[in-house]
C-alpha cells in the first residue's frame, strides 16, 4: 500500500494516506472498510457485546449465557444467531445442551480493548 510512514513521535501505528494513492490501494482499503463495518456492526449490540464478554473467558452454554446476563432464551439465542452468522462464535452439542464459543480472535482483541477502555478504570 502507498502511504507515508507516520511522524516517529507519534504513537499511532496507522498509515497515513497520500492523495496520490493507486486505485489498487484505494481498492483494498475499501474492502477493508466493509469488513471492518460488517464486524463491528455485529458487535455493537449490548447484548451481543455482553455475550462476547461472557465467552472471551471460555465455552459457556445457551442457559449459562441466560443466566449470566439475566435474559430469555429467545433473546439471548437471537444475539447468538447474529453473532454466528457474521462467524464470531461457533456451537457444540452435548446431548441437550449447545455450547458456544468464540472463533474469531479479533472478537477477543476487541473485547480486551473495550474492557481496557471502558470498563478497567481505576
Amino acid at each position: 500500500m502507498s502511504y507515508e510512514e507516520p511522524d516517529t513521535n507519534s504513537q499511532s501505528r496507522l498509515p497515513v494516506f497520500t492523495p496520490d494513492m493507486c486505485a489498487e490501494d484505494m481498492e483494498k482499503m475499501m474492502n477493508n472498510a466493509l469488513e471492518a463495518s460488517s464486524f463491528l456492526k455485529a458487535i455493537s449490540h449490548e447484548g451481543r457485546l455482553m455475550i462476547l464478554c461472557h465467552l472471551a473467558s471460555g465455552e459457556k452454554s445457551v442457559t449459562e449465557l441466560e443466566d449470566l446476563l439475566s435474559a430469555r432464551q429467545a433473546a439471548v439465542s437471537q444475539q447468538l444467531s447474529r453473532l454466528r452468522l457474521e462467524g464470531l462464535v461457533s456451537p457444540r452439542r452435548d446431548g441437550k445442551a449447545i455450547y458456544y464459543s468464540l472463533t474469531d480472535n479479533r472478537a477477543r482483541q476487541i473485547i480486551e480493548k473495550v474492557y481496557e477502555l471502558f470498563c478497567n478504570q481505576d
